[in-house]
This record gives C-alpha cells, structure tokens and sequence, in this order.
C-alpha cells in the first residue's frame, strides 16, 4: 500500500489573523501525522521558518523543494515533494518551471501572476521494487496561466515513459469542471484518485475553504494517478480546533495498491 496526501498549508506570512500560521502550524503537522503519508505533496511552503519547521516535525521523510524564483517576496515559497525513505529509495529527482521556457528559473509565461514549479522524483518502492514517479505542483490562478501551465504539465507527463506509473498532486487553482482538470484527466490521461472511491454525484469534494468561508468552496486540490494503481480508499481532512483551521485547505488524501 502507498499513502498519498496533498496539502496547501498556507504561505506562513499571509496575514491571516487568528489563523496565522503561527497559531496553526501545530495543526498542520497534527494532521500530516494523523494520516502518515509516504508520498506528501505541499504547497505555499516557504523555504524559511515555516519549512524548516516542517522539517523538523517529519524527520523521516525526505524533503525535496525548489523556490520558485521570480519577482516579490513569494520568490522563497516552494512545492515540495516529500517521501519517507523507509519505502522508497531515490532513483533521480528534479524540477521545472511552467513557462515556455521550463528550463529556466523564475521563468513565467501566459500572464502568470506568479512564477510556478513541478517538483518530480524518480523513486523505487522498498517492499515491491517497482519504480514509479511522482510528481507535485501548484498551478497558478489567472485564467490564461491555469490552463497553460496544465496543457504544460500534460506535455510533460506525456513524454515520461508510458509505462511509468504516475502519482500527481497539487493545488491546481481549477475545480474539477475545468479545462485544466479535463486535460490532465482525459484523453488517456490520468484518474482522479477521490472520484474513484467516490463515484460522483453526492460526494463533496471540496479542499479550498478559505477558513470556512462558504461562498469560497471549491475543489481545487487534487491526486491524480495512473492506471498501474488501484484505490483503496480516498479522504478529506476536515479537522479543525474551533474556527482555528490547519489552512485554508483541507488536505486530501488516498491509500494506493499495485495492480496486479
């Protein structure tokens, strides 16, 4: 079995009142614990105070992050991938930048409020000695960029060996109606792993939340794998202390198995 969780955490200078990362990052981690991924994807992570204390709290997973670069004081955060390497080893690593020059740091492309990173590992499963990759993101908002940086990912996923098992997670600012989630999905692309315990309609599928804000809910967050895998099972974090909430979006999370 592989257990999987996406989750936005929240860039921890956000000025967020009673929210504050400061007053949540216990939370955060609590539900990381609670769930014991060994593939975690974040967002919004910055690679100050906030990561170092995500990496203090998970000492057996492995953490791989690139800032993202460009303009402003955002240039720190990251979408890092982290795994435990307890059940994997690491074959090869890397990242790029959604842009039309992927190669380039910072780069930004379609009127991208911001600059936007994949991070992707190469790993090999300790029990089974299968290979897989697994991928992580965060795709940005503006309407043009979204659905770019995902017909971006889609070409890159494509060129991976079509035999490779896939896992994908992120913050994919597009709920599950939209031009970047049919591209990512369709035309032999890869599965929704909630949709395939949850059959729609009648689920909710709701991740972004904006600390409980109603008129803000959408599905934006999402893990997306191949068909070399089976879902076991696929969940929802909606865990909070009050009105103190772990982010602005709940995590999600799924248990996997090989097929066959």
């Amino acid at each position: 079995m592989i257990r999987v969780m996406s989750f936005n955490i929240r860039y921890g200078l956000a000025p967020d009142g009673e929210n504050h990362w400061h007053n949540r990052k216990h939370l955060a981690l609590a539900r990381i614990r609670a769930f014991g991924p060994d593939l975690l994807g974040l967002q919004e992570c910055r690679d100050d105070d906030q990561a170092a204390f995500v990496r203090q709290g998970l000492p057996d997973f492995h953490f791989y992050g690139v800032h993202r670069q460009g303009p402003g004081d955002t240039a720190l955060e990251m979408a890092p991938l982290l795994f435990r390497p307890a059940a994997f080893s690491l074959l090869d690593s890397g990242c790029f930048w959604l842009s039309e020059t992927p190669e380039i740091p910072g780069s930004m492309s379609w009127d991208s409020a911001y600059a936007r990173t994949v991070s992707w590992a190469r790993l090999s499963c300790r029990t089974t000695g299968r290979e897989l990759t697994y991928v992580n993101t965060h795709l940005d908002y503006e309407p043009e960029a979204v659905v770019n940086h995902a017909r971006c990912l889609r070409h890159w996923l494509d060129r991976v060996d079509s035999g490779t098992p896939l896992i994908l997670t992120g913050d994919f600012n597009a709920d599950k109606d939209s031009e970047p989630y049919r591209l990512l999905t369709g035309d032999n692309g890869l599965n929704d792993a909630f949709r395939l315990a949850h059959p729609p309609p009648g689920q909710d599928e709701i991740t972004y939340h904006a600390y409980g804000q109603e008129e803000e809910r959408t599905s934006i967050d999402w893990i997306l794998v191949s068909d070399h895998f089976r879902v076991v099972e696929a969940q929802i974090d909606r865990s909070r202390e009050g009105n103190l909430f772990p982010s602005d979006h709940y995590p999600i999370a799924a248990v996997l198995d090989w097929r066959k």
